[in-house]
């Protein structure tokens, strides 16, 4: 049975391909554990999805994007979504590596086009559009660690207002060898032993993130849970942080006593948690406080892979030992998180995410 409720959005389904296995939620019971200094994302079985002939034409991340995204639709049983709203920091980054080598090592006489065409950051969208046939509402947000959100907000309003029935929304991000080389030698990621890689003198590790959503107004018993709110702000004080919270809550009925967990972006870096220790001290003491970058690492749109966590936990009804910030604090019976995040204490977002 399918119920539609104006102004409500469901995440009616979601799939990831990281460094856990892909198109699979293996990691909410056993996660992989890695100690190595660069891994990149464990790749699916294209083939079930893909003909061999596109893959071939295709760089890493569009392959992820495109069959996360089918593997989301086929979960939610979507064939066509209303529109097509993607995220990445980084973009088609591996496309714009072999065409700019092309072109240091054979002039401008012997390029191949195909990875020019497909170098820039709204390729990504454009390529799934194409894979669907799909002629609707299609735009990409490239806002550096804030592009997941902006994306998401993008498309739950327009969900909200009823302009479109549903929205396939993505986050989309590849780390290259050569981009992880030349970020270590201006000293922003740093090997420590053997396999502890560490960004600014602390532990964290990079990650690649292709997670797809699909947001609906329609309810269903395939729903993973109820996107609330999505609240974005640029610089606020903690006054202003406090009082946004408090209003987001407040128009969905709820208090901060409500919310049963609070999802952060606490990767192991100084600058980055600094952050985030002040802001929970201040705005959730005592609350429990999930994590998940030392699941699935970090990257501009890490985020979306956070909020996926949540909706599965939510889903499931119970957050994991290993997510947990203090895992004897314990987070069972959850039927509401609130996923904060902040990207250099300049871009910083609540999204409320509720149990159907």
């Amino acid at each position: 049975m399918i119920e539609k409720e104006k102004g409500i959005v469901y995440i009616r389904a979601a799939a990831q391909i990281s460094i856990q296995e892909p198109l699979s939620d293996e990691w909410f019971g056993n996660p992989l554990r890695y100690d190595r200094v660069y891994v990149r994302a464990q790749e699916p079985d294209y083939k079930l999805f893909l003909a061999p002939g596109k893959l071939r034409r295709m760089g890493k991340v569009l392959r992820r994007a495109v069959v996360s995204a089918q593997a989301a639709l086929r979960q939610a049983g979507i064939a066509m979504p209303g529109a097509i709203v993607s995220a990445t920091g980084l973009g088609c980054i591996e496309n714009t590596e072999i065409f700019l080598k092309a072109l240091l090592s054979d002039g401008r006489e012997f390029l191949h086009p195909a990875c020019f065409m497909q170098s820039t950051h709204n390729t990504i969208g454009s390529l799934i559009a194409i894979e669907l046939n799909c002629h609707g509402y299609n735009t990409t947000y490239a806002h550096k660690g804030a592009s997941f959100e902006s994306a998401l907000l993008d498309a739950y309003l327009q969900c909200r207002s009823g302009s479109i029935p549903s929205a396939l929304v993505g986050g989309y991000d590849e780390m290259t060898p050569d981009y992880h080389l030349m970020l270590s030698r201006i000293g922003y990621w740093r090997a420590d032993g053997e396999g502890v890689l560490l960004r600014r003198g602390e532990e964290a590790f990079a990650g690649e993130t292709s997670v797809s959503f699909v947001l609906t107004s329609e309810k269903n018993d395939r729903a993973l849970c109820r996107l609330a709110a999505v609240e974005m702000l640029y610089r606020p004080s903690m006054d202003g942080l406090q009082d946004a919270l408090e209003r987001m809550l407040q128009q969905n009925g709820y208090t901060l006593d409500d919310v049963d967990a609070v999802l952060t972006g606490v990767s192991g870096n100084r600058e980055n948690d600094g952050v985030y220790r002040e802001i929970i001290r201040s705005l959730f003491p005592g609350k429990p406080t999930a994590i998940y970058k030392h699941v699935f690492g970090e990257s501009y749109t890490a985020s979306g892979l956070g909020i996926y966590a949540a909706a599965v936990c939510l889903h499931r009804g119970s957050i994991p030992q290993h997510l947990l910030l203090h895992p004897s604090g314990g987070a069972k019976n959850v039927r509401r998180i609130l996923c904060y995040h902040q990207y250099e204490n300049k871009n910083h977002s609540f999204v409320l995410l509720t149990s159907c």
